[in-house]
């Protein structure tokens, strides 16, 4: 099913980031906003019949007051690149192995959609992608892989990583409970960024992120100093990013779990600053500084459940014996 941006049930009243000229908004960029979950389904995506989703309803009364309209789908068959074309930018909510139909049996996308729509990117389309955009197309983790393994995801690929991870900036590897925590500011001249000063704490289900792209211009540091689990375990990382993929801008927030960060002005700031960059109506200085601000971004937390296979049945008495 497909949504198009129309009149929002909440009723929020949204204050956001809001750059967009009265020409912009008179010609609105089209972003698709794409949801399927083939992997775990966030409830803020999570539709009840026809009725759009929460996250889809604060981008649908949004999206006007930012020069944007938005088309909700979570049908990966259409990505073809006469369907693609239309759009100035991809806007992604999603997890596992979109090429499968997986746990919302909506339409899987075909590998040749797959590249059409990373060469769509490559060319200059724009990407955003929110929370769980990274944990998508994991490298190693290909059609029947052991789903109680997840020892794939504790490794640095490089170059080697799926293409979308390699577009995206990043990939996700764990998280644990959801607690309070600090993001790091390094760049408040970015698009959204002005208002939330060196440093900020939010209730966030965090990832803990790895195998990073090394043009990364970070926005957020993840400060794991205080945190609480093993997922954090390890030197401060980045968390909110963006980058140039070939002549396409890619936007990235870890960010984007819960309903109440949806709805907070802060998040809607960063957000709405980062699509205005990824649709070409903000410029912004996008230089790497990922070595400058986080230095141990590589360094991966210890292996924690459900990271390694679960432990094998002990031998039958008569196995023993034998």
């Amino acid at each position: 099913m497909i949504l198009r941006t129309g009149a929002a049930a909440l009723g929020l009243g949204l204050t956001g980031y809001i750059p967009c000229s009265r020409a912009a908004q008179s010609n609105p960029k089209k972003v698709l906003f794409f949801s399927k979950s083939s992997g775990y389904e966030h409830s803020v995506i999570k539709r009840q019949g026809n009725k759009p989703s929460f996250a889809e309803q604060i981008l649908a009364e949004a999206g006007p007051k930012h020069g944007l309209e938005f088309t909700f789908s979570k049908d990966g068959s259409l990505f073809t690149p006469e369907y693609l074309a239309q759009f100035d930018a991809f806007f992604f909510y999603t997890t596992g192995l979109l090429t499968e139909a997986g746990t919302d049996k909506n339409p899987p996308m075909t590998p040749a959609g797959k590249a059409a729509f990373l060469d769509a990117i490559k060319q200059g389309k724009g990407f955003i992608g929110t929370h769980s955009a990274t944990d998508t197309f994991h490298t190693g983790e290909g059609p029947g892989f052991d789903t109680k393994d997840r020892s794939a995801r504790y490794k640095n690929y490089g170059d080697h990583a799926d293409p979308y991870v390699r577009m995206i900036g990043g990939a996700f590897i764990i998280h644990g409970k959801q607690q309070k925590a600090k993001m790091r500011v390094t760049d408040q001249n970015f698009p959204g960024l002005k208002d939330c000063g060196e440093s900020f704490e939010t209730m966030e289900e965090w990832y803990s992120l790895k195998d990073f792209s090394s043009n990364l211009h970070v926005l957020l540091v993840q400060e794991t100093e205080g945190m609480v689990g093993e997922p954090y375990q390890r030197p401060s990382y980045p968390a909110t990013w963006a980058r140039m993929h070939g002549q396409g801008r890619v936007f990235y927030t870890s960010m984007g779990h819960r309903e109440d960060v949806w709805t907070s002005e802060r998040y809607q700031n960063i957000l709405f600053g980062g699509i205005a960059w990824a649709v070409r109506n903000v410029d912004a200085d996008v230089t790497p500084n990922i070595d400058k601000v986080a230095p141990g971004h590589a360094t991966l937390p210890p292996q924690s459940p459900p990271a390694t296979s679960a432990p094998k049945a002990p031998a039958k008495e008569t196995e023993k014996k034998a």
